[in-house]
């Protein structure tokens, strides 16, 4: 059965009063992992190669991040390691190349104002995104699972959003509507309504999040850490602009790109570039 969330928001704000006397921080740790399809032209490349650089690529893509907590505030940041920088394969003399963005971004969030603060780049030119938390209608299940020592429980929400496409042999960008689906699975055994990246807003630290053929999944936590006490980093880097200004100029990047590779049906190696909310 599932039961429509009403009321997180005071739900939220109770709990953080009661955290603030609990003085309540932490620490958790969580990898990604990823399930996307790599296509090429059968003619240009055996299904064995392709099969090869999707294996590859998948094990590349695997990041490791750490969310920092109190009641009201989050930062998320990938850890740094040596392997943080672009996914890489190859076979049969082609090379795939994807930029899975600089691992020293942080992303800020303040559940008591509802408003974030992320680094981003685009076309080598630094930002930092300001504005309002978009607050989803998550609904809660009773359906748990283990996750770690936790036990965790499932909540879901879905959305539309518009979105635009530009792939090689196109002369403009097209406008798709798609539909985003998220299943999150959340601790009430520490009450703080944070989670990785942009989730948040549910009555328990979010251990799991899948969307969009991605998984977030925690690893360890570390709470009221003594030795080395939670710092709550804001992002500093970058021209301030809100989020849809920021999406303004993804467009304009994707117009430059479109204009480069316009009409062009290329030799049967295909790419296409989406962007979205």
């Amino acid at each position: 059965m599932k039961i429509k969330l009403v009321l997180i928001a005071a739900l939220s704000l109770l709990s953080m009063v009661h955290l603030f006397a609990q003085g309540l921080t932490g620490r958790a740790y969580y990898k990604s992992s990823s399930a996307f399809r790599f296509e090429m032209d059968s003619s240009k490349m055996a299904p064995e190669q392709m099969a090869e650089i999707q294996a590859q690529l998948k094990k590349q893509m695997e990041r490791e991040y750490v969310l920092s907590f109190n009641p009201i505030e989050s930062n998320w940041k990938q850890v740094e390691s040596l392997g943080g920088g672009p996914a890489t394969a190859s076979s049969g003399g082609m090379q795939i190349v994807i930029n899975t963005g600089s691992q020293d971004r942080v992303l800020y969030k303040n559940v008591a104002d509802q408003t974030y603060e992320q680094e981003q780049d685009v076309m080598g030119k630094e930002f930092l995104i300001k504005d309002a938390l978009e607050v989803a209608e998550w609904e809660l299940s009773d359906e748990t699972k283990k996750i770690g020592n936790y036990t965790a429980q499932k909540a879901t929400y879905s959305r539309i959003i518009d979105s635009q496409r530009f792939s090689t042999g196109m002369t403009e960008m097209e406008n798709v509507k798609d539909t985003i689906q998220v299943v999150a699975w959340f601790t009430p055994d520490i009450p703080v309504p944070h989670g990785p990246e942009n989730f948040f807003g549910l009555p328990g630290l979010i251990l799991e999040v899948q969307s969009s053929g991605r998984t977030l999944i925690c690893e360890k936590i570390e709470l009221n850490p003594s030795a080395e006490p939670v710092a709550i980093v804001r992002p500093k880097r970058g021209k301030e602009v809100t989020r849809e200004e920021f999406r303004a100029m993804q467009e304009e990047g994707m117009k430059q790109m479109m204009n480069r590779y316009q009409g062009k049906p290329g030799d049967g190696n295909q790419f296409t570039i989406r962007i979205g909310n």
